[in-house]
């Protein structure tokens, strides 16, 4: 049967545009297939060429530049210096053992290393380059690169490394970096870290100090770059590479320079002092000796070096500034004398006599005079030192007010620095005993807190913190990094501790009587210039109390002791006393009396840091002035500003 016209028509219509769809899509097809075929046979005929010979394309990170560290005049202190390294990869290499044997022919490399190296090696992904060798020198990688056809899978590269320019002097404050290790991936402020970067074999983060605290803002980003290499493992050519982002520059509060001479002062003792400057709680030095190289543990720090460290009787590796707790024995008697008039149980021209002991029940404590001080009020009590008066007014005042003023001068408080180990100290009260000794308090307890003795603990750094906030009434914060790439972090001055001014005074006057009256216990450490005198507090602490089969056998004096039974000196002060601007804080390890060895250095740590250099003489007592020149002319020998010092390990 004939279809009608009109159907005929539609159905040619519907015919061609199917038609017309097919073959454009065709054409397209086509077309596609073309322009590919054109960019793989010109565009990338290359690329292809090279994986035809069995080349291949690899993806390597890029370690991004640490950030450096520098003092608060701008001197860097942890610096980044050009490092030589051979690297390898298992995966190119094939036969690790005949590369490495093939290596050795060509470079001195120690079978030491290479025995840790394969052991890496094996740990590790076949495809992580790992560092063969480092700190090699420019002759030996272009020896390297010279052989590459005959060390399938090694490669000499460039990178950066740590070096601290002034050596040991800064060792306990910045600290140091070391290649990750297992355990730091699995404890500490690493462990929840998934940077890929902490993968690279040998790849260093901060061990302890800043570098440690800070090792986020100071790592920086990792940055990536395609390599071509071909079969044997040879680098043929970097394709592109995309820059990783450095990290962040951070500027102490320490002056790098003072913080050289505080540790040049303290060489030969064991000891630690710290430097507050009282306008802003920077802490312009904090120094522990003896002390040790951080440069030794960036490059591999060697059995015998780190057995000398570790076995050390005077502890170089410990950061005795901050993390040594001691009793503080007389420097204590402030605290216990302001707990004392905020809480008016005593006034200041109240006496108490002293015959050289106080009984309390059947225990008898003794003055440090053993002759007694006879009659004697407040400002004697502090600048003489007296025992027997802080034995009585401490049972008046009680030890938890003694404690809540300690506690608010900074002792057995943890003040947040970023450093190792910062020490919380202790100001015990009745609750403390009871929770953690599950005893009562007793009133012997309090005699013994009363003169910084007991169970009482003080660091270095919180003796700063206290005498800082009793020279300025106020709540002193220890500040250590000044600025983040640039941006300054809060001042730590503080608000007002809300202390009587009255009270305050008093103190201050006695602490100035220390240092400046004939009968002063610090007299003879004395500051003789013009509008730099110092207030300060001596302090001994015992160890130990001489038994009386010691006595009996001859033993009656601190010295005739073995070095580590004998007491600790302390010393702290503030100057100038008419417009303070540094606190600071000596405790001398088993030194004897504070008088004798404590307030000496401190006295010239007080000096140097008032005067931003080497002070005059003319700043000395005449009788002390040939002695200090000659020590001045030790320590400039010892001590050159602004670049590398000496190692004091």
């Amino acid at each position: 049967m004939k279809r009608p016209a009109k159907d005929q028509a539609f159905s040619e219509r519907m015919i061609s545009r199917r038609a017309l769809l097919l073959g454009s899509a065709q054409v397209g097809f086509v077309g596609l297939l073309g322009w590919r075929m054109q960019s793989m046979q010109v565009e990338q005929a290359d690329q292809f060429r090279l994986l035809a010979e069995e080349n291949r394309v690899n993806i390597r990170l890029l370690p991004p530049s640490r950030g450096l560290i520098f003092d608060i005049n701008g001197q860097p202190i942890a610096d980044n210096e050009q490092n030589y390294r051979v690297v390898m990869v298992r995966e190119d290499a094939g036969d690790v053992e005949a590369v490495l044997a093939k290596l050795t022919e060509i470079v001195d490399i120690p079978d030491e290393t290479i025995a840790r190296a394969v052991e890496e090696i094996n740990r590790r992904s076949p495809f992580v380059p790992v560092t063969i060798a480092d700190r090699l020198a420019w002759d030996d990688v272009a020896q390297i690169n010279v052989n590459a056809p005959a060390l399938p899978g090694i490669s000499a590269e460039v990178g950066l490394s740590r070096v601290y320019p002034f050596g040991a002097d800064l060792s306990h404050v910045v600290g140091y970096v070391g290649p990750v290790s297992d355990y730091d991936l699995s404890q500490g402020y690493l462990s929840e870290d998934n940077d890929p970067l902490l993968q690279i074999p040998k790849f260093q983060v901060g061990k302890t100090g800043v570098e440690a605290k800070e090792e986020q803002i100071l790592r920086g980003s990792a940055g990536t770059k395609r390599i071509e290499v071909n079969a044997l493992g040879r680098v043929m050519r970097e394709l592109d590479r995309a820059e990783g982002e450095s990290g962040k520059d951070i500027q102490l509060t320490i002056d790098a320079d003072l913080q050289s001479y505080v540790q040049a002062r303290l060489n030969g003792e064991s000891a630690g002092a710290v430097v507050i400057d009282l306008e802003n709680g920077d802490l312009r030095a904090i120094a522990s000796a003896p002390t040790f190289d951080p440069n030794l543990f960036v490059r591999g720090i060697s059995t015998k070096d780190w057995r000398d460290l570790n076995e050390n009787k005077y502890r170089p590796l410990a950061a005795k500034a901050v993390q040594g707790t001691y009793p503080p024995g007389s420097t204590f008697k402030m605290i216990t004398a302001l707990a004392a008039l905020e809480d008016g149980v005593v006034d200041a021209e109240e006496t108490v006599y002293c015959p050289g002991f106080t009984d309390v029940f059947s225990t008898r404590f003794h003055c440090w005079k053993r002759a007694g001080h006879g009659n004697i009020n407040l400002h004697e009590s502090l600048k003489q030192s007296c025992d027997c008066y802080y034995y009585d007014i401490s049972q008046r005042v009680g030890i938890d007010k003694m404690a809540a003023m300690a506690r608010k001068l900074g002792l057995g408080v943890r003040h947040d620095l970023p450093l190792s180990a910062v020490a919380s100290g202790l100001a015990p009260d009745k609750d403390w005993k009871k929770r953690v000794r599950n005893e009562d308090w007793r009133i012997g307890d309090t005699v013994n807190a009363s003169i910084g003795q007991g169970y009482v603990l003080a660091s270095p750094l919180q003796l700063a913190v206290m005498t800082a906030r009793i020279a300025t009434g106020r709540e002193v914060t220890p500040r250590l990094i000044k600025s983040i790439d640039g941006i300054e972090t809060p001042s730590g001055l503080g608000e007002s501790l809300g202390l009587n001014e009255n009270s305050l005074r008093r103190i201050r006057a006695s602490m100035v009587d220390v240092s400046n009256h004939r009968r002063g216990t610090a007299y003879g450490s004395r500051i003789v210039a013009d509008g730099m005198q110092m207030a300060g507090k001596t302090g001994t602490s015992q160890v130990r109390r001489i038994t009386e089969e010691e006595r009996a056998n001859g033993v009656t004096k601190n010295e005739d002791l073995p070095w580590e039974r004998r007491d600790h000196a302390l010393f702290v002060d503030f100057a100038p006393v008419e417009n303070p601007r540094f606190a600071i804080a000596v405790v001398v390890e088993h030194g004897g009396g504070g008088s004798r060895a404590a307030a000496p250095i401190a006295r010239d740590i007080t000096l140097q840091a008032l005067y931003g250099g080497t002070p005059p003489l003319d700043a000395y007592p005449t009788a002390a002035r040939p002695e200090i020149e000659e020590q001045q002319r030790r320590i400039r020998d010892f001590v050159v500003p602004g670049r590398k010092t000496q190692d004091r390990a």
